[in-house]
């Protein structure tokens, strides 16, 4: 069956320059032209991925993707021309997946969503990892800090889940982006760096260690 992409953007141009690609490279896919009209379709239909703009008429895509999480974890790619350290963190922080600035190559952005695709949708190995306070369900896709829960989006999740099972190694950004991200786009460092950050902030533990001009790693347990 092919996966199904909703695509909320006001602009009929960039709409077309999604949708088309997105088309022939197999996905069925739908547009909406406002956030009212994106949250709308969205409960009218069941979606693998949507691709979310953030200056949107009616209802802005933050409180869109906001909205979206108090009932879903269908992966969300923002696209947006906000392109300020700022605006990248708030759309962290509201659990957008990943984090696209305008203009982009739509190759970029296949590859992305084919990425993003993937790991949502592979079999999570049975198990549970813990690790000091952090407690992790792959089966469950749920992590606990001191027994309590805390939302991570899928990246910040496969992050986390590839550091604890390797734990003393050191990954490079570039490790992160083929391991995690599926793919391998030099240059897109920064955002490796800003999931770490939200990573961090989330789990409110200094578990993470960052291993100066190489990468980042956590540390074995004593």
């Amino acid at each position: 069956m092919d996966k199904k992409i909703l695509i909320i953007e006001d602009e009929a141009a960039i709409q077309k320059i999604l949708s088309e690609p997105l088309t022939f490279a197999g996905y069925e896919v739908t547009t909406a032209s406002d956030g009212l009209e994106g949250i709308n379709t969205f409960h009218k239909q069941d979606f693998d991925l949507i691709l979310l703009d953030i200056m949107l008429p009616k209802i802005d895509g933050y409180t869109v993707c906001e909205m979206i999480r108090q009932e879903s974890q269908i992966p969300i790619i923002l696209l947006t021309a906000l392109d300020t350290e700022e605006d990248q963190m708030k759309g962290f922080d509201k659990l957008a997946d990943d984090y696209i600035t305008k203009p982009f190559s739509i190759k970029l952005v296949l590859k992305r969503v084919e990425a993003l695709l993937r790991r949502a949708s592979s079999d999570p190995v049975s198990g549970t990892i813990r690790y000091k306070e952090i407690t992790l369900s792959e089966t469950e896709r749920r992590v606990t800090v001191s027994g309590n829960e805390v939302s991570l989006t899928h990246l910040e999740f496969e992050i986390l889940l590839l550091f604890l099972k390797n734990a003393g190694r050191v990954f490079t950004r570039d490790d992160l982006l083929n391991l995690v991200w599926g793919y391998d786009f030099v240059g897109d460092e920064k955002g490796v760096n800003f999931h770490i950050m939200n990573l961090r902030k989330k789990l409110n533990v200094d578990y993470i260690l960052t291993v100066r001009g190489v990468g980042y790693k956590i540390a074995k347990e004593n």
